[in-house]
C-alpha cells in the first residue's frame, strides 16, 4: 500500500520532484499521483498499480533490482537470534522490540533483527530491515562523532555491532521539529486534547497537524511497564533518573545531533521531522551516544519538495519511514488492546522493506548491498560473531 492520504480533501495536483542532489544517485525524478483516500474496498488494503504510486521515489530501477529479493525473503527473515546457544562466549541475552544484545564480558553484542515495531509491541518482519538499521546507524555514528562519542567498536557483520559496556540511562531523548504524529504519545495526539504544556515545553496556540515548531524542542520519555511516559527534565532529575549534569550534557547533544541530522537529510531532499537518541555513561564516567542514529525506526522522514504543498492543501506529507504502517495497523485494528493483530498484506512489506532501503541510500549515496550467500543468516552471524570476539580477546 502506498502512504494513504487520512485525510477527505480533494487531491493537490500531480507534483515532480526533482532527483537527489548526488549526481550518482541511482533515483530519477518522479511523478506524484494523488491515490483516493477510501478504505472501504478490500483494494485498499494493497498497494495500488506503479502508475498510481504516491511516492515520488516508489517506483525506480533500483526498486525493480531489490523487490525480487524482498519478495523472496518475506519467510526467511531475522525474527529471532540464539547466539547465546551457538557462540560459546556469550552469557546472556536481552530481547528488545528490535535489537537482541548479549553480552560477551568486556563488551555488548548488537544484534539488530528484521523485527517491526510500533504501538510498544511486535507488529511483522521485514526482509533485509535488521542490516538497513545496522548500517544506517553505523553511517551516523561515524558522521556525528564531531558532536558526541558513541560506544560503537566495531561492526563485524550486516546486522551485528560490538558495543562498549555503559550504563544505560532508562531515558529516551525524543526531538521534534514539526506537530505530528499517530501515536498515543506523538505530539498531535497531545496538542489537540488542548494540551499546551508538554514535557516542559510551552506550545502555542492556533497550529495544526504537520506544521513546524516554532524551534525544535526535547520531549523525553521513560519506560513504565511496557510503554513510552512522557516525562519533564525536572522529574528526570528529581526521581534519580540522570544526574542535572548529565541531562544537560545529554539533552544539548540530542538537540546538536538533531539540528545535525536535519541539515544532512534537507542536503538530500528530505525533512527530519522528529527522532529519539538514547545514552550511556561509559566506565570512565563520560556519556556516550548508543544504541541507533536517525533510522527509519527511530526517525520521521518527509520528502522536502512536496511538503508545503501537501501542507497547504491540508494533505499528510509524503514519508519514507514506517508511518503508513502504523496507519494501516490502526486502521485495520487497535493495535493498544488486540490481543492478536492481522497479518499486513505482503505487498506492504515488500514496500516497507525497499523504503527502509531507499532511505539507506538516498542519506548516504551509499548502494545497499544484500547479503551475497546463500549462508542461513543466523550461522553467518554466529560465525561473524565468534571471529571478532576473538580478535577482541
Amino acid at each position: 500500500m502506498a502512504l494513504k492520504h487520512i485525510c477527505t480533501k480533494p487531491s493537490p495536483p500531480s507534483m515532480t520532484l526533482p532527483s537527489p542532489p548526488s549526481s550518482s544517485s541511482p533515483f530519477p525524478s518522479m511523478v506524484v499521483i494523488p491515490q483516493s483516500s477510501s478504505t472501504s474496498t478490500p483494494s485498499a488494503l494493497l498497494l495500488p498499480k506503479a502508475s498510481h504510486s504516491l511516492h515520488p521515489f516508489t517506483h525506480t530501477d533500483r526498486k525493480d533490482h531489490f523487490i525480487d529479493a524482498i519478495k523472496a525473503s518475506l519467510s526467511d527473515c531475522l525474527s529471532e537470534t540464539h547466539l547465546d546457544s551457538t557462540v560459546p562466549s556469550l552469557r546472556s541475552k536481552a530481547r528488545g522490540k528490535v535489537r537482541d544484545v548479549y553480552d560477551s564480558g568486556d563488551h555488548l553484542i548488537l544484534v539488530t533483527t528484521d523485527r517491526q515495531s510500533a504501538f510498544d509491541r511486535v507488529l511483522a518482519s521485514i526482509p533485509f530491515k535488521g542490516q538497513v538499521l545496522n548500517e544506517t546507524s553505523l553511517w551516523w555514528f561515524s558522521k556525528t562523532q564531531h558532536i558526541i562519542s558513541n560506544a560503537v567498536v566495531s561492526s563485524p557483520d550486516k546486522n551485528v555491532t560490538i558495543a562498549k559496556k555503559c550504563s544505560v540511562y532508562p531515558v529516551e531523548f525524543v526531538v521534534r521539529g514539526y506537530v505530528t504524529g499517530s501515536t498515543n504519545t506523538s505530539l498531535w495526539t497531545i496538542y489537540e486534547k488542548g494540551i499546551r504544556n508538554y514535557c516542559g515545553n510551552a506550545l502555542p496556540d492556533g497550529m495544526v497537524k504537520n506544521q513546524k515548531l516554532p524551534e525544535n524542542i526535547l520531549t523525553p520519555t521513560t519506560k513504565a511497564a511496557d510503554h513510552d511516559v512522557p516525562i519533564t527534565p525536572k522529574e528526570i532529575i528529581q526521581q534519580g533518573l540522570m544526574s542535572e549534569a548529565d541531562y544537560n550534557e545529554a539533552s544539548k547533544a540530542a538537540l546538536k545531533l538533531f539540528e545535525f541530522g536535519q541539515r544532512i537529510a534537507l542536503e538530500h531532499g528530505l525533512i527530519l521531522v522528529d527522532t529519539k537518541y538514547e545514552f550511556g555513561k561509559a566506565s570512565d564516567g563520560s556519556v556516550l551516544l548508543i544504541d541507533e542514529v536517525h533510522t527509519p525506526d527511530s526517525s520521521r522522514y518527509w520528502i522536502a519538495h512536496s511538503y508545503e504543498e501537501c501542507f497547504r492543501n491540508g494533505f499528510e506529507p509524503e514519508n519514507i519511514d514506517k508511518e503508513f504502517l502504523r496507519l494501516w495497523f490502526k486502521d485495520h485494528c487497535n493495535p493498544y488492546q488486540d490481543k492478536v493483530l492481522p497479518d499486513p498484506p505482503e505487498e506492504l512489506v515488500s514496500e516497507l522493506a525497499w523504503r527502509y532501503i531507499l532511505l539507506y541510500e538516498t542519506i548516504t549515496n551509499e548502494k545497499f548491498i544484500p547479503p551475497s550467500t546463500k549462508e542461513p543468516v543466523h550461522d553467518r552471524i554466529s560465525r561473524n560473531v565468534s571471529s571478532a570476539l576473538k580478535s577482541l580477546t
